[in-house]
């Protein structure tokens, strides 16, 4: 009996290596070359469709840290990006052409693993991966929306995400309107009435980046999400009776309505990160940075993920998921990659790792992991099957999600040390208490 993948990319290759190294047949079931999405052109398993880079290469960073918890834990996808890496400052960036035929290599001439050209339109049974990505071929989006409701969707714009510890509390306060909820759910920004005006005008002058073909057909792209800068572009206060609404809040400190708001929501469930509601957007990084600092109380505050606006088809994890990548209601069902919501190439892969190794012992009768949650691996794992999230969207390696350090040091770079030094420590830990399967 073998194991069955679903999806040729990255977290589907990653997967298949875990499974098979660990002496288990697998099918490796991949649509291509026989047919493509609108984003793919190579014929090749793990093709890179987006950029080369995979973000920072630094070990004291969220993105280096995901990519050394990798490496601990034997990631084929590793290897091969090392192997083809390219000069690239801070960045590990790799050749896409060697790094998807060091991945193809390994993967065909594994003796466990038999790599199957065909699209797949129904679930087979069996331990099962699904790691079809982002854009998931319809017949099989169908189905998966057969089995699990409307809980699939299109991930067309998302909001920015702000470190809480960042905010400015002397010039935001917590509230709900109309004092529903805890009284704590919210942060709320104000702004006064020249505030707003410089606001706005910044907003629609900002620069916007540019939008794929595949995403601009897609008739999905700007219903139900609308970038605030394409709403603003309505009218001068069309945000303002919108998102930006200040209608049942009261500012503690001048004890009148604000002229205008930028309310923060709880992106987790520890309240460590905030997202701005309402505020999906496909404006330039720098852009965002530039605009949405002059919200008052957003001045200095960090970004750990800035919104961004393409196709991207994904399950409403929180609700179906296990931390260890298996469905609550079905556990040989197994999905990994950006279709769970892990956003991001090395993101994508881990998932896969995680969810090769969980399928690979529950073929053995064994029970699954899920790592510790001061990994970058745990901690996404946990985010994206933490069911606290009611508004679930796609999230990357970020410093945000992990458990706050015992003793915090000041220094942004130590800070960072200190995050990934402890990670490092945990997962070894965790590795040597379980002998030669996770080496």
């Amino acid at each position: 009996m073998s194991i069955n993948i679903i999806g040729g990319g990255l977290a589907g290759c990653e997967a298949a290596y875990q499974v098979a190294k660990r002496g288990i047949k697998v099918n490796l079931y991949d649509m291509k070359p026989n047919k493509k999405s609108p984003a793919h052109h190579s014929d090749k398993l793990c093709e890179l469709v987006c950029s080369n880079s995979l973000k920072a290469a630094r070990k004291e960073s969220a993105a280096g840290m995901l990519k050394e918890e990798m490496r601990m834990l034997d990631s084929l996808l590793m290897k091969c990006a090392d192997k083809s890496k390219v000069p690239a400052g801070g960045a590990l960036a790799v050749d896409r052409e060697i790094f998807s035929n060091l991945v193809n290599d390994e993967i065909n001439n594994n003796p466990n693993i038999t790599v199957i050209n065909e699209e797949v339109t129904e679930i087979p049974d069996g331990i099962t991966i699904i790691a079809s990505g982002p854009l998931t071929s319809d017949l099989l989006y169908d189905k998966i929306k057969t089995m699990f409701g409307d809980s699939l969707s299109f991930y067309d714009a998302a909001a920015p995400i702000v470190k809480f510890d960042t905010v400015d509390m002397n010039k935001a306060f917590f509230a709900s309107r109309y004092d529903k909820g805890d009284g704590d759910d919210y942060i709320n920004c104000p702004m006064n009435k020249e505030e707003y005006d410089n606001f706005y005008e910044a907003l629609v002058s900002a620069e916007r980046a540019p939008v794929h073909d595949f995403d601009v057909m897609n008739p999905k792209v700007y219903e139900g999400c609308m970038p605030i800068e394409v709403m603003a572009q309505r009218g001068h206060d069309t945000i303002r009776f919108g998102p930006m609404k200040p209608v049942g809040l009261k500012d503690p400190r001048t004890g009148h309505r604000p002229w205008a708001v930028v309310q923060l929501r709880k992106e987790n469930s520890a309240g460590i990160m905030y997202n701005l509601v309402g505020f999906q957007t496909n404006l330039k990084f720098p852009e965002q940075k530039r605009v949405f600092s002059m919200i008052p109380g957003l001045e200095n505050a960090e970004f750990v993920r800035y919104g961004v606006m393409h196709r991207n088809t994904f399950i409403d994890s929180p609700r179906i998921l296990n931390s260890d990548y298996s469905v609550r209601e079905n556990k040989n069902l197994f999905f990994a990659g950006q279709i769970t919501g892990v956003e991001g190439y090395m993101e994508s892969a881990s998932s896969g790792l995680m969810a090769g190794i969980n399928a690979a012992m529950r073929y053995i009768g064994e029970q699954t992991v899920t790592l510790p949650e001061y990994t970058m691996i745990g901690s996404l794992s946990r985010y994206i099957s933490d069911e606290t999230v009611s508004k679930f969207q796609p999230m990357g390696a970020n410093l945000g999600v992990l458990p706050e350090l015992e003793q915090r040091p000041r220094d942004k770079k130590e800070r960072a040390k200190a995050y990934s030094d402890r990670s490092f420590a945990k997962l070894t830990e965790f590795i040597n208490s379980r002998g030669l399967w996770w080496r």
